[in-house]
């Protein structure tokens, strides 16, 4: 719908019926759970780590994560003008030489004709490396030249038309020798992110994705067998890059297993995993959160939980302590430490560490979107629930350098997020929560 307001333009689709054909692939839950189970027998689209003996029988454990809405506080929006052969552009976009490439294909004009002007994103978190809503407002500017086009999706529009994190499932088998672990099988099962973006662009998607693994198959410990393999499932659900990536559910999948083993080993779980990595800045951000937190595992009514994720290069420990109270489960406190190699500004690197945690912990606690006939149940924030500022624990940062080149540092903070809080409910209630969001049997305050 075009219009001269907002409220016409609603007005206009609120008096619109639409006939839709039935979808060419049929989506439900049931289907996408029974995708990821096939995946995890078939053949493994990558095996990026295989160490020694692959075979391991004391530790079987399944997990499991959904799908996930980006949730960008601004929904998807761009604007744009055709006036005299060349067309203006104004959006937020993480992929500024594609949007100009998209924007000249759909208003029909040479790539030389088109002026991208790269705004403020009023968040990301890879929803705007996409390049729909960037090809809709040159779309629709190119229909009406020399009217201004102001494009603004709705925040039920933008759930609904998401490219989703994908739901994933993982198997981790493993055995104990000594106190250590010493056989560790994870095979890590998703829709493939690198086929539906390529999909979507008119490319074909060629070799494994890496996508499926990552986060997986570059933790630093040094399991004398050790094997990871990635496993691609249908894609029934357009999904794209989420923050942090593979590594969300991986982070989760490999370091809940890990603070299973520490359990059955009768271990401190902080230093179950500080023996067994072999990557010195790995170890030093345990060792500093456990300084940083107080780590003790459980006090009167309190809980601590660790976890520990190398992703992007960079090695960061979470300490997320929880209490028990009559109305439920409440955040007490957060602790963060990464090694960035050389911190140029260590401000930014704080804020981009608590948003990242924060974004983890939302994920962790709410998120979810499930799928009906083809839809998605999900639709705004009363259904996909973020973290509130009452439930927000205080969080403290400390930032290591290394001395190694410098690396990002924008999605490190969020894989290390929701195992920390499971992990910090197991050592509070003796549940242990293998399947994401945990308010599925968790009520937190």
């Amino acid at each position: 719908a075009v219009a001269t307001s907002t409220w016409a333009a609603l007005q206009a689709l609120e008096s619109t019926t639409f006939d839709w054909a039935a979808p060419e692939t049929p989506v439900t839950d049931d289907l996408l759970a029974a995708d990821l189970r096939a995946a995890l027998e078939a053949t493994p689209d990558s095996t990026p780590k295989d160490v020694g003996k692959a075979e391991a029988a004391d530790f079987t454990a399944d997990y499991s994560v959904p799908h996930l809405a980006h949730a960008t506080m601004e929904p998807m929006s761009a604007a744009a003008l055709l006036q005299d052969g060349r067309l203006q552009i104004w959006a937020g976009t993480q992929f500024p030489t594609m949007a100009r490439t998209v924007a000249a294909t759909a208003a029909g004009v040479e790539e030389e004709a088109v002026d991208l002007r790269t705004e403020f994103m009023g968040g990301g978190f890879g929803r705007r490396s996409e390049m729909d809503f960037i090809r809709q407002a040159a779309l629709l500017a190119g229909e009406i030249p020399g009217t201004p086009v102001s494009l603004l999706w709705s925040r039920e529009e933008d759930t609904a038309q998401d490219m989703y994190r994908p739901a994933a499932m993982a198997r981790v088998r493993a055995s104990l020798k000594d106190g250590l672990v010493d056989h560790f099988d994870l095979s890590t099962a998703s829709a493939s992110i690198i086929e539906s973006m390529a999909g979507r662009l008119g490319f074909p998607a060629m070799g494994s994705d890496a996508t499926i693994v990552q986060g997986a198959g570059e933790q630093p410990y040094g399991f004398p067998n050790y094997r990871v393999t990635g496993h691609r499932a249908t894609g029934r659900v357009p999904v794209g890059f989420w923050r942090s990536v593979g590594a969300s559910q991986n982070g989760f999948f490999h370091d809940c297993a890990m603070d299973e083993l520490a359990h059955l080993a009768g271990d401190d779980p902080l230093l179950f995993r500080m023996r067994q990595l072999t990557h010195g800045p790995s170890i030093a951000v345990l060792a500093e959160v456990a300084d940083l937190s107080g780590w003790t595992q459980r006090t009167q009514g309190r809980a601590k939980g660790v976890a520990f994720s190398m992703s992007f290069g960079v090695p960061v420990a979470e300490v997320v302590e929880v209490e028990d109270t009559p109305q439920g489960i409440r955040l007490t406190g957060a602790w963060i430490v990464a090694d960035v190699g050389i911190a140029l500004d260590p401000g930014i690197i704080e804020a981009q560490l608590t948003g990242a945690m924060i974004y983890g912990l939302s994920a962790a606690m709410t998120g979810e979107v499930t799928f009906a006939d083809g839809v998605p149940r999900q639709a705004t924030f009363w259904d996909f629930d973020p973290l509130r500022m009452r439930q927000c624990p205080p969080i403290f940062v400390k930032v290591l350098e290394s001395g190694d080149p410098i690396r990002g540092v924008g999605e490190p903070g969020t894989p290390p997020a929701a195992p920390a809080l499971a992990n910090a409910i197991f050592a509070l209630t003796g549940m242990r929560h293998r399947s994401l969001p945990l308010n599925r049997l968790v009520t937190f305050v």
